[in-house]
């Protein structure tokens, strides 16, 4: 059973300390747990090692935590749209483990099932192998993966119940159901927590792996690369098709 958080800095401020390991959800900006992350930065928390599939954009999302100079160490799969990110990582402030994201993925599902390691094929011969056990499987060259376990797991859903079960909406999905298992301590925000129980056959995430929750503050949901042409273009294009 959960417990319910009035705020989300009430969640987060005894569940984080300076050092600890924290994995995040969302990828870009979809599913981003925006108000756990501003907890957060606001916990002045330091040399924080964050794991999650990027580190949001300049000024948004967890490039807040970069602002505010908390993150030491950045496990991730993706960095190409934060500058800086970037100038972190080159003047040696932080320090970076690029993991391909299937990789990622799979290193949190094994924490969160209490698997200390897998081997895979992918990134044999690259120097994402590099100083990693290599095995022999049918012939085939595997490396051996570590499983994630944070010591705190922060993620977004759409909806909960008062038990922590969770659900969550399209592709606001993505790494949230993996996050949530993998942390020694799991807090989830959600956009809407019901009255009763959750459908149990909807339940993407059970209440017994969430230990905090707390509803989030309404906002504007950000778009990472908004791409669009003018009313104008759309209306020749229809026309013409």
């Amino acid at each position: 059973m959960s417990t319910l958080f009035t705020s989300a800095a009430e969640a987060v401020a005894d569940a984080v300390s300076d050092g600890a390991t924290v994995a995040v959800g969302g990828f870009g900006l979809s599913g981003n747990p925006s108000d756990l992350i501003e907890a957060l930065r606001d916990s002045g928390a330091r040399n924080l090692t964050i794991v999650s599939n990027n580190m949001g954009v300049d000024g948004q999302g967890l490039g807040i935590l970069l602002e505010n100079h908390q993150v030491r160490r950045v496990i991730a799969s993706y960095v190409g749209e934060n500058k800086l990110f970037a100038q972190q990582y080159l003047s040696g402030e932080l320090e970076v483990e690029f993991a391909p994201q299937g990789t990622l993925a799979e290193r949190l599902r094994a924490g969160g099932a209490g698997i200390a390691g897998f081997y895979t094929k992918t990134g044999v011969g690259t120097p994402v192998a590099d100083g990693k056990p290599l095995a022999e499987f049918d012939g085939e060259t595997y490396v051996l993966e570590r499983g994630i376990v944070a010591d705190l797991s922060l993620v977004h859903a759409w909806r909960a119940d008062a038990a922590g079960n969770l659900i969550y909406r399209n592709t606001a999905r993505n790494f949230n159901p993996l996050v949530a298992t993998a942390g020694r301590i799991t807090i989830a925000e959600a956009e809407q927590i019901v009255d009763g129980y959750l459908d149990p056959n909807a339940i993407v995430t059970p209440g017994i792996y969430v230990q905090r929750l707390v509803a989030t503050v309404p906002r504007e949901k950000v778009i990472e690369q908004r791409t669009t042409r003018s009313r104008a273009a759309t209306a020749t294009a229809t026309a013409t098709a």
